[in-house]
């Protein structure tokens, strides 16, 4: 099946590089307001272990699809009136989560994601407006300005989905390590061979690895970050509340080195961890749960 004309276009967002000076504007104003740490993981959804942004929006927009069902419906305009007041009142938490998501993401990403914003601002200022013509009194330009603002989140939400979906922003970019690293234990390198501190680089059945070694204890994580598949190895190691983390250079997602626990976001998603054991002075790794 040919796919629909829409698809191109949005496809030509993610090479529209004159959004680029507004999206840095923005971005330095997401950086200024949003800046401690925790509440920036709070909003990335670090604490339940995937972003809040999608879920968050479940609100506003089911609020407003079905105040629109409501409003074809005869003697229905109060109840349709407040579930338009519930969407409009609940979209702060979702534009927040969403807008610091956004700050962290590649230029692409963030172009596509700009237009996204776009057009769930420009939906929130419709429902607004027909909030505003139903207390005049205009009970039909009140609706035809809530079916304009569900036509745009709507098209915003097409946006959301191929951000999620074409681009993968938001989803864990490790989940498919498990499925291809084969089971069982295999030959890392000789325990000698690992220098002593820092980050390393190792590859192990076509699957980059990355090694930290302290005297006999090796700690062996995916070195592809789940943020944005970004490279560990060139990360910096940094100690948060008394144990080693990596942070990643691209967006300085902090991950522990020893259970690759989230410590710090963007990322949401924990790092697959290695077993390790020496064999011979050998050093050897397996994933569990692995079935490649």
């Amino acid at each position: 099946m040919k796919p629909l004309p829409a698809l191109e276009l949005v496809t030509r967002l993610e090479d529209a590089e004159w959004l680029d000076p507004l999206a840095k504007s923005v971005r330095k104003a997401v950086k200024k307001v949003i800046k401690p740490q925790w509440a920036r993981d709070v909003l990335h959804g670090v604490p339940i272990g995937h972003p809040v942004h999608p879920l968050a929006v479940q609100v506003p927009i089911g609020a407003w699809l079905s105040a629109g069902v409501l409003d074809a419906v005869p003697g229905a305009e109060k109840a349709a009136r407040l579930l338009i007041g519930v969407g409009t009142t609940s979209v702060l938490p979702p534009a927040l989560a969403g807008f610091t998501d956004w700050s962290q993401l590649h230029p692409q990403q963030q172009r596509v994601g700009l237009v996204h914003a776009a057009a769930n601002i420009t939906a929130t200022g419709l429902y607004l407006a027909s909030l505003v013509q139903r207390a005049r009194g205009s009970q039909g330009s009140g609706k035809v300005l809530a079916y304009l603002g569900l036509a745009t989140v709507s098209a915003g939400g097409f946006l959301g989905g191929h951000l999620s979906y074409r681009q993968a922003a938001g989803v864990n970019h490790s989940e498919e390590i498990p499925h291809r690293f084969p089971s069982g234990w295999h030959r890392l390198a000789p325990l000698v061979e690992l220098p002593e501190g820092g980050l390393h680089k190792r590859e192990v059945a076509g699957i980059p690895l990355l090694v930290h070694r302290q005297g006999n204890t090796v700690n062996v994580l995916s070195n592809v970050c789940s943020h944005l598949s970004g490279p560990l190895n060139e990360g910096k190691i940094k100690d948060k509340g008394g144990e080693a983390c990596v942070v990643c250079p691209w967006h300085r997602s902090t991950f522990s080195l020893r259970t690759g626990e989230v410590k710090a976001g963007p990322a949401t998603s924990r790092q697959p961890v290695f077993q390790t054991r020496v064999t011979g002075e050998v050093v050897e790794v397996c994933l569990p749960g692995a079935d490649g």
